[in-house]
């Protein structure tokens, strides 16, 4: 966390928490959600200024709940997840590298869902992978041992074909999309707890 905004919490400790202003999308994007796409559940604007985008992305944390939020100072910007708290993207030279940056490291647990989303775990680290990725990672994956093909693979995640799937000698599990968040234990549209209480 950025010592400007570890001096805001100390001078305004208790400044009210926002909620629907801001967005991870499931290709790594922030953005920021006005009144208008609040209100009609759209994806909001995508963030493009880099110092903004590198700030959001430094005091980016979860609280106790499992709410992912962007402490702005004194306030804390609870984020909706269309996906999981982090995306994970292929990198050449860094293997898994996530939307903040940082690397991944080796997964330790592989998903993959009804919908052909694949989620990779490392330590306390849940990622999806960007879709656009995806082509990247298909050679990885193995059936049984041997490269899969995409309309056997299509088949293993509708559950039409058994076997062991396995990217890069991990083996992948298959899951519920909506059954991600509980899992994993974070929450996807963050609420206030008061309003949760009403």
């Amino acid at each position: 966390m950025d010592d400007i905004v570890k001096q805001a919490l100390a001078k305004w400790p208790n400044v009210p928490h926002c909620y629907g202003w801001l967005a991870l999308d499931a290709r790594g994007n922030w953005r920021m959600r006005d009144e208008r796409a609040q209100h009609f559940n759209l994806p909001g604007d995508k963030l493009n200024n880099a110092a903004l985008v590198a700030f959001i992305t430094r005091n980016y944390a979860a609280d106790e709940r499992g709410c992912w939020y962007f402490q702005n100072g004194p306030q804390r910007v609870y984020v909706q997840l269309e996906a999981t708290p982090y995306i994970v993207r292929t990198d050449p030279a860094a293997g898994w590298r996530l939307h903040t940056g940082a690397p991944l490291g080796a997964p330790e647990e592989v998903l993959l869902t009804e919908t052909g989303a694949l989620v990779l775990r490392g330590g306390e680290v849940v990622a999806q992978l960007d879709d656009r990725d995806f082509a990247d990672v298909l050679p990885r994956l193995q059936l049984n041992g041997a490269t899969v093909a995409d309309d056997v693979l299509l088949e293993w995640i509708e559950g039409k074909a058994q076997g062991a799937l396995s990217l890069d000698d991990v083996p992948v599990q298959r899951i519920a999309a909506d059954q991600l968040a509980a899992r994993f234990g974070y929450v996807s549209v963050p609420t206030s707890p008061v309003a949760a209480d009403r």
